[in-house]
């Protein structure tokens, strides 16, 4: 073999290195590779608009099934107050009070369920390539955004047939519904990661939700609790992002204990989130 072989067979390495791409993991549990999901925005678009038609293909009803669980829980539970005498809550007609809630919480359901199994529904995509799979269970949460504007859009309606007429304080309202993406988003990719490794989460989460659901001023205001049992519904996240949405709505003062509350615990539901699932990440394609 001649020195000019030598050398080629010495380069070889240099070169083929120099044309590889190194896939490491994220040094921190804590931090949100931003770069990483942006260089794969492209594929984040594809998942959520596979969902959204996946949704909707071959339904009679289409869109019309975003507003039918919340306007028909909507009237079963305003018959069952009105003929108890609650008629009238944050200022407003029962009805638009019950609405308001019930439209963020069809979003908060459908959401979390949705991410949840999207790990699993995407098996193939995470055993064959790779991505930052965090992308799949955000792309989940997005999917049902084009719900949630319906919602709204049918919720200002309401507001316009009740006569209810909104302050200078609905301007803070889009503050309260990026909070509730974000607990939704968290919740979302804690469970997703869950839902891997264990399968016991499918078959336990409606039941979880549906606690949550009475466990939160969905259908009530937390002012129809006594004092002293309030500071514990103040503990749930979703109260504070609900009370002071309706508040914002209604033109009410504003629940600052309980904002603050609810802040500071979907901050930490989030950064919890993002710690166990990148503490599982690697293991998703083993055990999926």
């Amino acid at each position: 073999m001649n020195t000019n072989q030598q050398l080629a067979i010495q380069n070889l390495p240099t070169e083929a290195a120099e044309d590889s791409t190194v896939i490491e993991p994220s040094r921190s549990f804590l931090v949100l590779d931003a770069r990483s999901l942006w260089a794969y925005r492209e594929l984040f678009y594809f998942l959520a608009l596979r969902d959204i038609k996946v949704r909707y293909k071959q339904t009679f009803l289409g869109v019309a099934w975003v507003l039918l669980q919340p306007i028909a829980t909507t009237l079963i539970f305003s018959i069952l107050f009105m003929r108890l005498g609650q008629t009238e809550t944050f200022g407003v007609q029962y009805p638009l009070f019950a609405f308001s809630g019930f439209v963020l919480w069809t979003f908060v359901n459908s959401a979390i369920i949705t991410a949840s199994n999207s790990l699993i529904n995407h098996t193939g995509l995470i055993t064959k390539i790779y991505f930052p799979r965090l992308i799949v269970p955000l792309a989940a949460v997005a999917a049902n955004l084009l719900d949630f504007f319906i919602g709204l859009s049918s919720l200002a309606v309401a507001m316009v047939v009740f006569a209810a007429v909104p302050t200078w304080k609905i301007l803070l309202a889009p503050l309260f519904l990026l909070q509730i993406l974000v607990l939704t988003s968290a919740a979302g990719i804690l469970l997703a990661a869950l839902n891997v490794r264990f399968r016991d989460v499918k078959q336990l989460l409606p039941f979880a939700l549906q606690l949550w659901l009475f466990a939160s001023p969905v259908f009530y205001s937390l002012r129809l609790l006594p004092e002293n049992l309030a500071w514990v519904w103040k503990l749930n996240p979703l109260t504070g992002i609900l009370e002071n949405f309706r508040a914002a709505l209604f033109g009410q003062d504003f629940d600052f204990t309980g904002m603050t509350i609810s802040v500071v615990m979907t901050i930490v539901i989030f950064v919890f989130a993002l710690y166990v699932f990148r503490l599982m990440e690697d293991d998703f394609a083993d055990v999926i």
